[in-house]
């Protein structure tokens, strides 16, 4: 830190680099007022330093424990802020143009509604589900910001299985920007590994819906599923370790009849995007969406290894409000700064149910719709979604974008109030 000295000589102000230096005669009025303009600086830098210092300091648990279900809130909290602490990460650059949110004409105060045949309001969902952030966009506006459990508007938050929508508008982007040619491309085009495996005769669209007829358990607290051992491979930190794990997988059925989710299915979505555009995942998403859609901080990827490729199906961290950007981005149809990013179509085909093997099927490319009947608020909606309660929840029609952070006790089947019963009641509570 610079110390401050007062000399009798005439002249200006100096510094010998560990001092500043000022002459006796210098103006005391000029004195005073670059004194306090330090203070304010070393004030603002303190603070800074504070926050990283605090996230840094805080007590986590390891990666294990997490898809174990095994830690206590308060760990559980600190875990779920500081991902970046459990795994190298690629940094995701925002760029100079932020897109602004202000707040609403109309805010959510109140939220009553009714689920599993009981009554609850927003406190309710709030405390019961864990939720430990949620941001309420309507029109773009912000209806309703909060945050809880120590968070802020700095904190960035696990993504989890909500990047799966993010890699799969990469995805779009790819095919938009002409690196792949066509969604029904076959995956082996452009990850070679991957040849003479089940992965043989799968196209992208096939990839996107996971319905690759791979055979995969995805069950998270089970030491032996095929999750489980895909996070191993991440652990061990080996280059190739989780595409040598794909490219053993045996065949479930053939491509397009059977939809099986598939952590593992996201991964390779990831490395045919990172094929296709000749550079890392975080660079591309930087460039064609979190630039161009006005995200105000920077975000960080998990990598399968030291400079190796991002986990597409994980680990993405970033702000609440940056979250909601994207939901934005989705809501608007993949056009971002004036510039289309999504082809034509992309953002409704992505969030639409399919027929797989005869049957429908609610999810789309990595994005889950809602079932809802004709006429009822969340019919056309769809929604971004991970373990643990994070949501981002589009709703086209209303101009409705929800984002949730949780910290709920397991991985899953923990959640009190059906989140989509809320949704639906606060879309309704905005209009």
């Amino acid at each position: 830190m610079l110390g401050i000295i007062m000399t009798p000589a005439s002249g200006t102000p100096t510094t010998d680099g560990e001092h500043v230096k000022f002459n006796a005669s210098y103006d005391s009025r000029c004195v005073r007022w670059r004194l306090a303009s330090f203070a304010v600086l070393l004030w603002v830098a303190c603070m800074f330093s504070r926050q990283a210092g605090a996230a840094a300091a805080e007590p986590i648990g390891t990666v294990t424990q997490v898809y174990d279900g095994a830690l206590t809130t308060d760990i559980q909290v600190n875990t779920f802020r500081n991902i970046d602490r459990l795994f190298p990460v690629r940094v995701v650059r925002h760029g100079s143009h932020v897109l602004a949110l202000v707040p609403a004409a109309k805010l959510l105060t109140r939220v009553e509604f009714s689920s599993g045949g009981k009554s609850y309001d927003l406190i309710d969902y709030m405390a019961l589900n864990r939720v430990t952030a949620m941001l309420v966009l309507k029109d773009g506006k912000i209806a309703y910001e909060d945050y809880e459990m120590g968070n802020t508007e700095k904190t960035r938050w696990m993504s989890m299985s909500m990047v799966k929508s993010v890699t799969s508008s990469l995805m779009g982007a790819a095919i938009q920007d002409g690196h792949i040619k066509s969604i029904d491309d076959p995956v082996t085009q452009y990850v070679a590994n991957l040849q003479g495996s089940a992965y043989d005769g799968v196209s992208i669209r096939y990839l996107l819906q996971m319905a690759s007829g791979v055979k995969w358990d995805e069950t998270y607290t089970n030491p032996a599923s095929d999750r489980r051992r895909m996070l191993d491979a991440q652990i061990a930190q080996r280059p190739g370790a989780i595409m040598d794990l794909m490219a053993k997988l045996p065949r479930a059925g053939a491509p397009g009849t059977i939809w099986n989710y598939s952590t593992g299915e996201t991964f390779v979505a990831g490395a045919v995007v990172r094929a296709a555009v000749g550079r890392p995942l975080a660079q591309y998403l930087s460039e064609r969406i979190w630039t161009k859609a006005g995200m105000e901080s920077d975000a960080t990827w998990w990598l399968e290894s030291p400079d190796g490729l991002e986990i597409g199906g994980s680990g993405l961290s970033a702000t609440l409000r940056d979250y909601g950007r994207f939901g934005l981005f989705l809501m608007n149809g993949g056009v971002a700064g004036g510039e289309k990013i999504l082809p034509d179509g992309w953002v409704r085909d992505a969030g639409s149910s399919k027929t797989i093997g005869g049957k429908n099927v609610d999810y789309g490319y990595m994005i889950w719709p809602f079932s809802a009947r004709s006429g009822a608020v969340n019919q056309g909606a769809f929604q971004a979604l991970g373990i643990y309660g994070q949501h981002i929840y589009v709703n086209l029609r209303e101009h409705v974008v929800i984002v949730v952070w949780s910290a709920q006790p397991k991985p899953t089947d923990k959640v009190v109030i059906a989140d989509e019963d809320f949704f639906a009641a606060a879309t309704a509570a905005v209009r």
